[in-house]
């Protein structure tokens, strides 16, 4: 039978694996202090479609419901857990889920997520958490060698607001900073607004390196306190990341958002062997905004699948494979038990040696069950 395109069967470790990482980020959550949190698989697309969130519908899985409004199945967490706490109490919360995205933007349509939420907590504690947490999980599934990454969407905005651009300019502007087209940039701002912002707005584009460049910048806007605050920020972020023993830290002042949703600082990680991106997240308190109140939001997903693909599980277990016929199952389900704490597999067959630490087959000998040992 033909699958639908984007569609796929996972056998085998592809979905051990994905769920022995999902086992592991569980605990770590937990010990963390995160609530677990789920939310429907089927939700209105309009909860993702809106001004707040500004996702694209021909992207999504959807369909019209009997009342002829359009359902989707879940693009995105975060928007969902939002619509989900947006009448909960205002203390301090931390949220962790797991579970499947679905997009046709992308090969595969369902990605498989795993993430927290942190909500009502001060600025950067939100931030700190997410980023100390996703180090604690990386480490405990035996990922050392990763880059964490830190941008703050306001330093691009705060500059982009002394331009005069309409909607689509300012599209094509956040496009071409995040292609990293200079020359563009420069065009853009330049057209829109005086030669001193287009430089530098065109500058942020190699404003890209390891701490320094936050120093460099700290000079370089020593009159502009607003975004003197966003670096202090960042500074601090990188500092207590790297004293905590977390990976190498990189900054890129020249991120931009890509949903209208992100309000402040902006992280995402990398393996370093291949330059995947593993993680992201970051600030995102105007989402809340549609739901009428000033919430402090932060947190981050992790890619379930890019984890699945290297993980090697630790397993201490001896693996013992029983050779019994049909008419000795019972016995080998008995024989089973006096294996504690092991892998136990009854086959009927001979098997690869080469497989388990253990082979053993049962024979009826002089009316007898007897175990050998191969």
């Amino acid at each position: 039978m033909f699958l639908p395109a984007g569609s796929r069967d996972e056998m085998g470790p592809a979905v051990s694996n994905r769920f022995s990482v999902m086992e592991k980020f569980r605990e770590v959550a937990v010990l963390r202090g995160y609530e677990q949190i789920s939310t429907p698989v089927v939700e209105y697309a309009s909860t993702f479609t809106n001004e707040y969130v500004g996702m694209n519908l021909q992207n999504m899985l959807k369909w019209f419901n009997s009342e002829g409004e359009i359902e989707v199945l879940r693009p995105d967490w975060t928007t969902s857990i939002a619509r989900a706490l947006s009448s909960q109490d205002r203390s301090p919360q931390k949220w962790a889920y797991q579970g499947s995205v679905f997009k046709t933007d992308r090969p595969g349509m369902e990605d498989h997520q795993a993430g927290i939420e942190i909500l009502h907590m001060p600025t950067l504690m939100g931030e700190i958490e997410s980023l100390l947490m996703a180090s604690s999980f990386l480490k405990s599934i035996g990922i050392t060698d990763y880059v964490i990454e830190l941008g703050h969407t306001e330093l691009y905005e705060s500059l982009v607001q002394e331009l005069d651009l309409k909607n689509e300019e300012a599209e094509r502007l956040r496009q071409a900073m995040h292609d990293k087209k200079q020359d563009e940039v420069y065009e853009i701002a330049l057209h829109y607004g005086d030669e001193e912002t287009a430089k530098e707005l065109a500058a942020l584009v190699d404003a890209y390196g390891g701490i320094e460049v936050i120093t460099e910048y700290e000079e370089r806007w020593k009159d502009r306190k607003d975004l003197l605050d966003m670096l202090a920020q960042m500074k601090k972020v990188a500092q207590i990341l790297t004293e905590s023993g977390s990976g190498e830290i990189l900054v890129d002042l020249g991120r931009v958002k890509n949903l209208p949703y992100y309000s402040g600082m902006l992280y995402r990680g990398f393996l370093k062997k291949t330059g995947v991106v593993c993680f992201s997240g970051g600030r995102y308190d105007k989402l809340y905004d549609r739901y009428g109140g000033q919430v402090s939001a932060a947190g981050l997903a992790f890619d379930v699948d890019v984890f699945a693909e290297i993980y090697q599980e630790e397993s201490s277990l001896e693996k013992v494979c029983i050779i019994a016929n049909i008419d000795a199952l019972v016995y080998a389900e008995k024989l089973r038990q006096s294996y504690e704490n092991s892998i136990v597999d009854v086959r009927t067959e001979k098997v690869d040696s080469d497989d388990y630490d253990k082979i053993v087959e049962i024979k009826l000998i002089d009316g007898k069950y007897e175990v050998l040992e191969k």
